[in-house]
Formats: C-alpha cells, sequence, structure tokens
C-alpha cells in the first residue's frame, strides 16, 4: 500500500456510479462491495480514505425513462437513488465520503468545457460541444490502442458536422422537451464523460488516487475523462492508479437493465443473506467475469455458517491460545496481491479449521476468534444471524432450532437411529446438520 501514496496517510478514490434510471441490479451491488473491501482495508491499513460516488442523473436514458413513466426526470433519479442508498447500507457498503449528483455540478462542468475551448481542445458546433481528441497525442493510453482502432466497437455520436468521427460530446443542445441548462452555447445538457471529470476535480482535485469502476468503461468514459481533465489542467496523470472489477454475467451475457436480464439487488436480498452476497462477490478475484448462480451463492451460505459456528464456540480451553500472527501475515499478502479476496477468504477458512481443531484439543480460542471477526470485518461481513428464516410466513428458524436442540439430546442418550433419521428429514427440506463437540449446528443447503 505504501506505493499508493507515498508518504502520506490521505487517499483520494472516486469511483463512477450508478445511472438511476431504474432500480438497480446485482451487478451494481458488486461493484460496491468491491470498492468498499477495498476502502476497508485500506482504513484497515491506516489510511484515511475520501471516496466519492457519482450518479449520472441526465442522460438519453434517464430522459426516456422518465418520459415513459410520465414523472419528472428529478424524481425519477431521486427515487432510484434512495432505493439503492439502502440497499447499499443492508450490504454492509460503507457510506461514500459524498454522491455527488451531474445536475447539480452545472456551473463546474460549463467552467472545463470553456477551459478546454480556450486551450482549443473543444470546439462549439451549432449549440453541440465536442472534444478533439486528434489534439490530444496521449489519448487511448488508458484502453493501449490508437485512435482510428478505437472508433470499431465504441459508442459515437453519429454526427458528419463534427471535425473527425472520434470527437465525443461535451454539451449537447437542447431537443424539444428535453431538460436543459443555460450555457454560453445555448440551453442543453452535459455529455456523459464530461460529468465525472466535472466531480472528481470538483470533490477530490485535479489528481486522485485510485479511480473505479466497471470493466465496461474503460472505453470510451474513463479513457475520455482521462483526456478531459488532463487537457483542461495540464496535471499528468488524472488518477494514479485505475481498478477495474469485472462483470457480472446471467448466463452468457452481462447483467444489464437495458438488456432487462437482470437480478435486482432488492429481489437478490429478498432471496440470500447479505453476507452471503458479498461472499458471492469476493469468493472470485475482482477482475474476473462472474456468472450468477442460485447453487453457488448457496454454497457460500454454507461456508458461512461454519465462520459463524466457529466464532460461536466457547473458548475457555485449558491450554494455550492459538497463535495467529502468521494468519495475519498470509491475509495481509492476500490483500496486498491486487486485493486477492479468495486467498484471503482462503485464509479466514483455514483459521477456521485451526479453531474448531484448537477447540476439540482442549487449547483456548478468544484470540483466534477475535482475528476471525477482525479479518472478516476488512472484508465487510456482519457475520449475523438471520431473523427472517421464512417458510410459508412462519418464522421456520426457531422450530428448526427446536428440532436440532432435541436431536443434540437424543445423541446424548445415544440413540442415533433417531438421531440420523431427523437429520436425514432435515435434508430433504434443505437444512444441514454439523456435528461438532458442542453439539449439531444447522445450516440452508
Amino acid at each position: 500500500m505504501e506505493t499508493l501514496v507515498g508518504n502520506d496517510d490521505q487517499i483520494k478514490m472516486y469511483v463512477c456510479g450508478i445511472t438511476p434510471y431504474a432500480p438497480s441490479h446485482l451487478g451494481h451491488a458488486m461493484c460496491a462491495v468491491i470498492f468498499d473491501v477495498l476502502r476497508r482495508y485500506l482504513e484497515h491499513g491506516g489510511f484515511e480514505v475520501t471516496h466519492i460516488q457519482n450518479f449520472t442523473d441526465v442522460d438519453d436514458k434517464m430522459i426516456g425513462a422518465a418520459v415513459d413513466a410520465g414523472v419528472n426526470l428529478g424524481d425519477l433519479a431521486e427515487s432510484n437513488i434512495d432505493e439503492y442508498l439502502t440497499q447499499l447500507k443492508q450490504l454492509n457498503v460503507l457510506p461514500a465520503s459524498a454522491y455527488p449528483r451531474a445536475t447539480h455540478e452545472i456551473p463546474k462542468i460549463i467552467e472545463i468545457i470553456n477551459g478546454l475551448i480556450n486551450n482549443d481542445f473543444a470546439y462549439e458546433l451549432n449549440g453541440d460541444v465536442y472534444f478533439r481528441v486528434k489534439n490530444d497525442k496521449d489519448y487511448g493510453k488508458l484502453s493501449r490502442r490508437k485512435i482510428d482502432d478505437l472508433l470499431a466497437g465504441a459508442r459515437l455520436a453519429i454526427d458528419n458536422n463534427k471535425e473527425f468521427p472520434g470527437d465525443f460530446a461535451l454539451w449537447k443542445s437542447q431537443n424539444p422537451g428535453e431538460p436543459s441548462w443555460d450555457s454560453p452555447w445555448g440551453k442543453g445538457r452535459p455529455g456523459w464523460h464530461i460529468e465525472c471529470t466535472a466531480m472528481a476535480i470538483e470533490y477530490l482535485g485535479e489528481t486522485v488516487d485510485i479511480h473505479g469502476g466497471g470493466q465496461d468503461l474503460v472505453f470510451p468514459h474513463h479513457e475520455n475523462e482521462i483526456a478531459q481533465s488532463e487537457s483542461f489542467t495540464g496535471v499528468v496523470p488524472f488518477s494514479k492508479f485505475w481498478i477495474h472489477n469485472g462483470t457480472l454475467g446471467f448466463g452468457s451475457e452481462k447483467m444489464s437493465k437495458s438488456l432487462g436480464n437482470i437480478v435486482t439487488i432488492k429481489e437478490a436480498l429478498e432471496d440470500f443473506d447479505s453476507d452471503t452476497l458479498r461472499m458471492f462477490f469476493l469468493a472470485s478475484h475482482y477482475r474476473s467475469p462472474l456468472i450468477y448462480s442460485v447453487s453457488v451463492i448457496n454454497s457460500h451460505d454454507r461456508a458461512l455458517r461454519r465462520l459463524k459456528n466457529a466464532l460461536s464456540e466457547r473458548g475457555g480451553g485449558v491450554g494455550d491460545e492459538i497463535e495467529t500472527s502468521q494468519y495475519w501475515k498470509e491475509f495481509t499478502i492476500a490483500m496486498d496481491d491486487d486485493l486477492n479476496t479468495p486467498k484471503a477468504l482462503a485464509v479466514i477458512f483455514d483459521l477456521v479449521k485451526e479453531i474448531n481443531k484448537g477447540h476439540d484439543d482442549g487449547l483456548k480460542v478468544n484470540d483466534a476468534q477475535q482475528a476471525l471477526r477482525e479479518m472478516a470485518s476488512v472484508l465487510g461481513f456482519r457475520l449475523e444471524e438471520r431473523s427472517d428464516h421464512t417458510m410459508d410466513g412462519t418464522y421456520l428458524g426457531s422450530v428448526i432450532d427446536l428440532v436440532v436442540n432435541v436431536r443434540n439430546e437424543l445423541r446424548e442418550q445415544k440413540q442415533f437411529a433417531m438421531a440420523d433419521k431427523i437429520r436425514g428429514e432435515l435434508r430433504q427440506l434443505g437444512i444441514n446438520i454439523e456435528d461438532g463437540e458442542s453439539g449439531g449446528k444447522w445450516s440452508r443447503e
């Protein structure tokens, strides 16, 4: 982490947020959790993180969704933003230092566009303003492609009047019925890319330490952010580090609101515990693509049960305390290795095994349990028991607890045949029981 900011304990992190034209999906949750873990780990290491996450509350999708719903653009945005922030809280994502909206930053956006025009990096055309890509000699350095190659497959507005097809819009003139703001070039609204440049500079300054978002933003969004920002300020680099998380797929395609193949965060939280979803995201490296799978998520729920069971074991042994320094060392090495959360989780579950073995051997496990809690907290796990194990509207969890306690008594009385029958019946209902020295512990299959 020292290479990140040198001797400065302050870290400035900007993460591209959602376009709130519809309820957020699980891919948005994955991105939020990944950068939450990065922030938690940096703060665990003694750094102070200023975390900015924006909302693109005006663009073509926002305008179209508001028209289709017959509602005000701002009302639509705030409704979906409020729902999203509530869901992030449920996922135990730390709140950002600020959540700027594009529509609140129009004066800064106009200031930057004016500066780019004055420095010959932009030009006005019939009320629209475009960035001159060919005047930026470093354009393409993030995606590592040449300017002509960048045109292929990019989301480029077709306008035969532009100086160059790759020039992108900084300001769009108003179309009939669209929301607009006054500007030196007439009424209009900002382009997509300039919004983040303005908000990053306004809230974090001319250079940020970390800029993040999904891999699908590398080009054109983040490439254009670099071009605008460095051309306006003259300061290089705009961001010291770029971090891009992989996509969450639904079948063979990326989960996307525009494709309609989504699982909303709301739906996922109704079906799964927030820790379980977090485990699902973190069990793969953040840069790797991830495929939504109910069976895989359920397997992580069972893994979490083992973790919680290790913490519930009483630590009153008479032997020595379990030594945890090596586990902390391995955990730190994993997290320092490009935020390798799968390896960090492996260390955590090695410690779970050590706690279980230590308990069986009569060792004291309190220190090891505290280390386990702290490591889990760095990854953002609450490790709370769900209060909503329900079936057909009844509180199933308390019923299962009662059945498991009866089974434990049967085992103590050496009535193993009846205990095994109960275990088998519960398994058919999707409930698994793991036996230990302190009795059986249940989890969902």
